[in-house]
């Protein structure tokens, strides 16, 4: 895969077109990333012992690695 974790990119088709931000992770088999502030999914989630009150959760989602650019690489230290 020609994106790693944490390296900048632009979102370069789909609904978030135009979008730039950090890649959380990867998912190499699906060929898929997840982008800080890209692609917000929203999920409902009950209450629990973590979450007293329960609510509406947002959240990243990931997107097909073939709709980013990679605008610079993370500095290699």
């Amino acid at each position: 895969m020609f994106v790693k974790t944490g390296d900048k990119v632009k979102v370069i088709a789909g609904k978030d077109k135009g979008k730039e931000g950090t890649v959380l992770s990867i998912n190499v088999k699906k060929n898929r990333v997840v982008v800080k502030g890209v692609n917000k999914i929203k999920k409902h989630q009950k209450p629990s012992q973590n979450n007293a009150n329960g609510g509406v959760v947002e959240s990243e989602g990931s997107i097909h690695a073939s709709n980013v650019k990679v605008i610079s690489k993370k500095e290699d230290k």
